[in-house]
């Protein structure tokens, strides 16, 4: 991809949020969008921290209010990627998404509001969801709680 003339047009920032349940086995929440797994996530309002969105946008998406989910200090994801919109055409974005770990002490139930379903998984690595974004941020997880807990 060609470097941006004006990186204010065409950077695009994002952020969202792993849950994981610890209890009573290890799980992990995915929200099913129709043709794949994702996590819940969105684009930052204007000067928004990422971890504001995260925070903001798995609320909204998954109706899990903040209070419930301890986010890992100590943990933070990075991935950035060109991406086009259907309502801009052609035109390519630089997509810079952050993903932050938080826990929840049990499964709590769901309210979607842009998804049509969800799923808890077992955390059993390794995973093969999505080879993109998915994958390589479990195997961050997985590579954290190593070097955590040795």
């Amino acid at each position: 991809m060609p470097a941006p003339t004006d990186p204010q047009q065409t950077s695009v920032r994002a952020a969202g949020m792993l849950l994981v349940c610890l209890n009573p086995k290890r799980q992990f929440l995915l929200l099913r969008h129709p043709q794949r797994w994702d996590l819940p996530k969105g684009h930052c309002d204007e000067n928004e921290p990422f971890r504001e969105t995260a925070i903001r946008e798995t609320e909204e998406e998954t109706g899990i209010r903040r209070a419930a989910i301890q986010i890992d200090e100590n943990f933070v994801f990075e991935l950035t990627y060109p991406v086009t919109y259907r309502r801009t055409g052609t035109k390519v974005y630089r997509k810079t998404v952050r993903y932050y770990l938080g826990y929840l002490d049990s499964i709590p139930p769901l309210t979607l509001t842009e998804h049509e379903g969800f799923q808890w998984f077992d955390w059993n690595p390794p995973h093969n969801i999505q080879a993109q974004s998915i994958d390589p941020l479990l195997l961050a997880v997985e590579n954290h709680w190593h070097d955590q807990n040795p």
